[in-house]
């Protein structure tokens, strides 16, 4: 009996230190939590980009810097934006939206 009581005595302050422990690494979890929140959002802007676009884009991103503007700034760029837009017409339809389309300036 006294070998069982010896025992019990020894293990509580394991068990309670574990607590503790545990207790002490909530406010670290909090922390992960936001930058989980942040990399979701920032995934779901990045539908659509791929390879270095895309990491280029998620580091700015999760870093917090500001995103550049929805226009892509190269004419290459440009000229496949406005050709995923005009998916679907054809013929001339399509030649007078392009020519609108690479027409504007870039913003």
């Amino acid at each position: 009996m006294k070998k069982l009581i010896a025992m019990c005595v020894l293990v509580t302050p394991l068990i309670a230190t574990g607590a503790f422990a545990q207790g002490a690494s909530a406010p670290a979890a909090a922390a992960g939590n936001s930058q989980q929140d942040r990399m979701k959002a920032c995934n779901t802007q990045a539908t659509g980009k791929k390879g270095d676009d895309r990491k280029k884009f998620m580091s700015d991103c999760l870093s917090g810097k500001p995103t550049a503007a929805a226009e892509p700034k190269t004419q290459q760029e440009k000229m496949s934006a406005c050709s995923k837009q005009g998916k679907g017409k054809k013929g001339d339809d399509y030649k007078a939206f392009m020519k609108d389309c690479l027409s504007k300036p870039a913003a």
